[in-house]
């Protein structure tokens, strides 16, 4: 299982939920007081990590939501072809190729470290 579940009254902004199969990064968080009768509601502003859609869901607070579990980890750029690198990563050793994301490109080069991120079954490189 590559995620947890959590209430939305216990998320915080930067944090990770999933929305539509989607692990999305939380904006804002909104809450709104409840009527006589009624319950708190939450407005997330968030976007997704893989597609950089914004999307913005409303619940109870007391609802439930998916919390991806997110490893970040070091990989080393063994070889470079236009928009692909492939990179071994420096704990297990395992080769992959991934595209690279435009606020890196022309910033790598080949035996260089980066960071990248594995959740839900995906990668992607990132910033830091």
């Amino acid at each position: 299982m590559s995620w947890e579940q959590a209430e939305i009254r216990e998320l915080k902004v930067n944090r990770y939920i999933v929305v539509d199969d989607e692990p999305c990064r939380i904006l804002s968080i909104q809450t709104s007081k409840p009527g006589k009768h009624g319950e708190a509601k939450a407005r997330l502003e968030v976007v997704g990590l893989f597609d950089g859609q914004k999307r913005s869901i409303v619940h109870p607070v007391t609802h439930k939501v998916r919390v991806p579990m997110i490893d970040k980890r070091k990989a080393q750029i063994l070889s470079m072809r236009a928009n692909v690198v492939q990179l071994m990563d420096m704990a297990t050793y395992q080769t992959f190729e991934l595209p690279v994301p435009d606020d890196l490109q022309g910033k790598i080069q080949p035996g260089q470290e980066v960071m990248y991120m594995e959740t839900l079954g995906r990668r992607k490189m990132t910033t830091n």
